[in-house]
Order: C-alpha cells, then structure tokens, then sequence
C-alpha cells in the first residue's frame, strides 16, 4: 500500500504499567525502554468488571457493556437461572477493524470466537474451542498448524508441573511469533493487531516469581518478558516513521492475598438460599440475590426470574441493604469490598438492562469470584497474582498526529485511537 502509513497494535494482556516501567527502566525490556522515549506512555483504566472478556471488547468497540452486551465470560439467558457463555457472534457493536476499507490482520484477541468474515484475517484469542472456528481465512489454518500454533497456553499444566508449563508457554510464544511474521508478509494490509495472552497466564501463576528475586521461577518470568520485548523490537524496526505504533494492556495486575467467594458470603447471611445442590438452577424462592463471576449480584426480581421474590417496587431498598452488608465485610481486619457500583453508574446503552444490579470491585490483594461450590468465603487457590482496573498501560507513537490522550485513558478510548486519521477508515 505505497503512500499509506499503517497502524500496528500490540496487547500485553494484564501487563501492568507499573511492570513495564520497571522492566523498561531496569533492562529487562530495552527495546520497550527505547519506545518509551520516542512516545507517550500513560496509565490507563480498565474495564468494570476488570476481566478480559469485558475489557477487550470494549478496546475493540470503542464502548461499555451496556452498548457492546458483553458484561463478563457467563451470562443468564433471559428469565431463567441457565447459564449462558457469551461469544463474538453476541458482540452488539462492530470491532474497529469493520470500520476500515483497507485489510487487517488481527492475531489473539481475547473474545473473538467464532470469527467471522472480514477484510484480512481474524485468529481468536481465548476462549477459541475449534480450531476451524477460530481461523479466517480458513485457506490459512493448514499454514498455521504447520507453525504449530497454539490457540492459547494450556494452563492446566501449571497444577501439575510450572516447569511443564513454562514450557508450553514458550512453545505457545514460539508459534504466535512465527504466525505474526508469516502475516506480515502474507497480507498486503493497512492495519494490524497481535496480542500476547501468556502474559496474563504467567502472572497469574507466578506473580510471586517477579517479587522475589530469590523465586526458582525469577528469572524465568524475566527472560519470558524479555523475549516479547525482543518482538516489539522487531515489529517496530519494521515500521516506517509515518506509521503508528500503539501498545496497551486490557488490564492491570498485582499480588493475590486471597480468593473471596462471594456467592458464599450471600449464602452464610441468607442472601442466597437452594432447594438441593448449590447450582443456579437449584435457587429457592427465598432467595435476594445471587453472583456471577467475578463479583457481579443480581437482585432476585419476581418479574425477572423463574423464583424470584423481590418486588420491583422493593428493589430499591434491597440494594441499600446489600451495598450496608458488602461495604461492612471485613477479611483479616481490612475492608474486602474497594468499590460497590450500581448498573447505572457504570453502564449506559440498550442492554443496560442486561446488565447486574451491583459490581463489586476487591480490595488491594483480595480476588473476588462467584463461587457456587465453596465451602468457605475467604480461601487461596494456585494463583499468586489477580487481575486490578486502574494499572493497565496505554503507549502511543505517532509522528503525523499526536495523540491527544484524556488526561486518564480508558479501554474505551482505544478504537477511537485506532481510527483517527487512519487511511482507508470508512
């Protein structure tokens, strides 16, 4: 495409700003550290909930759930207690790269199975189930599996050895740096957008192993880090000073003290009540209200749901009582519960009314999930690391055009980003 400048966007999933800096400044990413002088590198705000689903929607939207009708990786279908799994086809709004005439290649963003057609090529991120699903165009896959690519790391390793998975991560790695480069060359395009997920993986796993430099697995974190440093090298080597470079993270990350199941906590106080085992599906008409993963309540409303018993006319009250019993919860002498929103605070679209009547948002180092099976509220699992919203990282070069940034960058803004001034935007 002579005389058009291109944009290339990178994802480091769950990467922190506070990370990034630290590696930039200290020599784990040289290259990054580079980029940084010749850019604008901002903290930036998640999504609410902060986890992936949400928030890389929203990145690649341009809007809030209450518009793109994606408010976490489950769902309830509509006047019932069954649970649903939201994919790309329940995407409300279209993604940046149908709003451009000339092709794209998007590699590993999280939410985008099935693919669809498009302008170039879309490989799914997570959660990607069939491998023929997750590929288009589909005349490609024999391509890719010849790279052995990986859809995702297969995490399941780490429970039963973090050397094993280390080495799946690596592996995984291996093969979404060669597809990369074999699309750069493969598709004549304007835009292109990879994503690197194991990030997240790791810091989950071992956000322990980069706190303590005494850690077997400390260097092990450092060199993984390294290694993708290495390819934002790379990639921006192989750009031409007019085009635009923009590198960003969905979310935050920081050190996990503890899981807070919080269904169960509903449960112990008589929110939540089931008439045999402790499944959705199994909810007595006793009960207020009931979670979904991470932390999102929904208000037991007679007219909403098979059992349900709150009045609308009552609604009102009930969610001052549960925002007393939230904000009251205390773990270990410290307040779990940081931020307690309502739906209206945080959403605003036609599927608002979709959306969960409270979010909750943890505290610093307490992991808030849903938990139906827990035996007890405040638990530790294998992860040492948790998801935060306010600590994602935005950078941006751009020597045409500037980026005016907000003075506080969200996900929100990044679609936007992407089109300004972008030839070929329809």
């Amino acid at each position: 495409m002579p005389n058009k400048s291109k944009t290339v966007i990178i994802g480091l999933d769950g990467v922190p700003f506070g990370m990034l800096k630290n590696f930039a400044e200290t020599g784990v990413m040289p290259e990054t550290a580079k980029l940084i002088e010749q850019g604008i590198f901002k903290q930036m705000l998640s999504s609410i909930p902060e986890v992936s689903s949400v928030a890389w929607s929203s990145v690649i939207t341009g809007e809030n759930p209450g518009k793109h009708g994606i408010f976490g990786f489950t769902d309830l279908l509509a006047h019932s207690y069954d649970l649903c799994f939201p994919n790309f086809s329940d995407l409300k709004e279209k993604p940046f790269w149908h709003q451009i005439d000339t092709p794209s290649v998007i590699i590993n963003v999280p939410s985008t199975y099935p693919v669809s057609k498009m302008n170039g090529v879309l490989i799914s991120g997570f959660v990607s189930i069939d491998f023929d699903k997750s590929i288009y165009p589909l005349s490609i896959a024999d391509k890719l599996l010849s790279l052995d690519y990986r859809l995702d790391v297969d995490s399941q390793k780490a429970h039963e050895s973090m050397d094993l998975f280390l080495e799946d991560l690596n592996k995984t790695l291996d093969a979404r740096i060669e597809a990369y480069k074999y699309l750069w060359d493969y598709i004549n395009w304007g835009t292109f957008m990879l994503v690197f997920t194991g990030t997240d993986r790791l810091m989950h796993f071992l956000w322990d192993a980069y706190e303590r430099p005494e850690h077997k697995y400390h260097q092990a974190f450092l060199n993984y880090f390294s290694r993708i440093d290495k390819v934002i090298g790379e990639i921006s080597s192989r750009l031409a000073d007019d085009d635009r470079l923009i590198m960003l993270s969905d979310h935050g990350f920081e050190h996990l003290e503890n899981d807070v199941y919080v269904n169960k906590l509903l449960l112990d106080a008589g929110l939540l009540r089931f008439e045999g085992g402790n499944d959705l599906e199994n909810i007595s008409s006793e009960t207020t209200a009931f979670a979904l993963d991470p932390a999102r309540i929904y208000v037991n409303l007679k007219d909403k749901y098979p059992c349900g018993k709150i009045e609308t006319q009552n609604k009102e009250s009930i969610l001052l009582q549960l925002e007393k019993f939230f904000n009251s919860y205390e773990a270990n002498g410290r307040k779990v519960f940081e931020h307690i929103y309502r739906k209206e605070q945080i959403y605003d679209g036609p599927f608002t009314g979709c959306a969960p009547d409270l979010v909750l948002v943890g505290a610093g180092g307490f992991n808030l999930k849903a938990g139906l099976r827990s035996r007890q509220v405040i638990d530790k699992g294998i992860f040492t690391g948790k998801h935060t919203r306010h600590d994602a990282f935005l950078y941006v070069r751009d020597k045409n055009n500037p980026a005016n940034l907000p003075h506080q960058p969200s996900v929100y803004d990044i679609k936007s980003l992407i089109l300004k001034e972008n030839h070929g935007q329809a």
